[in-house]
C-alpha cells in the first residue's frame, strides 16, 4: 500500500501555508495549528524551512562556551524544531511555551523540553518570572496574521541583565508592513535602554516561496534574525 503521508507535494503544503497566514482570530489560529501539529514538521521540511536551524547558529556564537547550563526559553515553540537545534548545539535547559496544546504535546514527545506552557501570547503576559533566563528565542510567530509586535517587551521582560533575545521574520513582500512595525518596535526598546543590537543577519532564502508574486526571480523568499543583548542596570541608567 501506498504511503500517503510521504506522498505530500509542494503544492499540497503551499495552500496550508497560504491558510497560516490569513489574519484571523486569536482562538481561529490556535484551532488551525491544533490541526496542523501532526504534518508540521514534515510540511515546513517540504518548505525547506532554514529560520530554527539560522536562529540557533545566531545563539551559539554567542555562547561559545559549555552550553548545558544555560537557560533557554523558546517562545512560540510550536513542535519543537529550534529545540532540537539547540540540543545539537549543546544546549541543556530548554523552556517552550505555545499557544497550541496540540503543538505543545508534539513538542513534548521530542523529550527535548524541561518545561512546557500554554500561553495565549499577545493577549496574556508571558507566564515567567521576570529576569529568568539567560537566552529568549522566538522563531516564526513575529509575522502578519501570527503574533502582534507588542509581545516584544516581554521577550526582553523574561530575559536576564546581559542575556539574549533571538527574533526572527520574514522579509518578503506580504510582510513588508509588520515587518516596519517590527523595526520600529526594536529601536523604541533600544532607545529606552532595555537592550542593544548585537547582530542582524539577512537571509535571502529562507523558504520556498508559496505565492507567484513572491517567487519572482527566485523560488525561495527572504527573511531576517535579530539578536539584542538586554542592558544591565548600569547601562540602563547611562542611557
Amino acid at each position: 500500500m501506498e504511503d500517503v503521508t510521504n506522498s505530500k507535494t509542494f503544492s499540497d503544503v503551499k495552500k496550508v501555508v497560504a491558510s497560516a497566514h490569513r489574519n484571523t482570530s486569536a482562538a481561529d489560529k490556535i484551532k488551525f495549528y491544533d490541526s496542523w501539529a501532526s504534518n508540521y514538521d514534515q510540511d515546513v521540511g517540504i518548505l525547506e524551512y532554514r529560520a530554527p536551524q539560522l536562529a540557533a547558529q545566531s545563539l551559539v556564537r554567542h555562547f561559545p562556551e559549555e552550553r548545558s547550563n544555560i537557560q533557554v526559553l523558546d517562545v512560540a515553540c510550536g513542535t519543537g524544531l529550534v529545540a532540537a537545534q539547540l540540543n545539537k548545539y549543546g544546549f541543556g535547559i530548554i523552556h517552550g511555551i505555545d499557544g497550541s496544546k496540540t503543538m505543545l504535546e508534539q513538542a513534548k514527545g521530542k523529550g527535548l523540553y524541561q518545561d512546557l506552557k500554554q500561553c495565549m501570547m499577545g493577549n496574556e503576559p508571558l507566564p515567567v518570572l521576570t529576569a529568568s533566563y539567560d537566552a529568549v528565542i522566538i522563531v516564526g510567530a513575529l509575522s502578519e496574521g501570527h503574533l502582534p509586535c507588542s509581545v516584544i517587551p516581554e521577550l526582553c521582560r523574561v530575559t536576564k541583565p546581559g542575556g539574549y533575545i533571538c527574533m526572527t521574520t520574514r522579509t518578503n513582500t506580504s510582510n513588508i508592513t509588520y515587518w516596519r512595525q517590527l523595526q520600529g518596535m526594536l529601536k523604541q526598546l533600544e532607545q529606552q535602554g532595555l537592550w542593544e543590537q548585537v547582530d542582524v543577519q539577512q537571509v535571502n532564502e529562507w523558504m520556498k516561496a508559496v505565492s507567484e508574486e513572491e517567487s519572482t526571480g527566485s523560488p525561495y523568499i527572504s527573511g531576517i534574525i535579530y539578536l539584542y543583548k538586554k542592558c544591565t542596570l548600569r547601562q540602563s541608567q547611562q542611557t
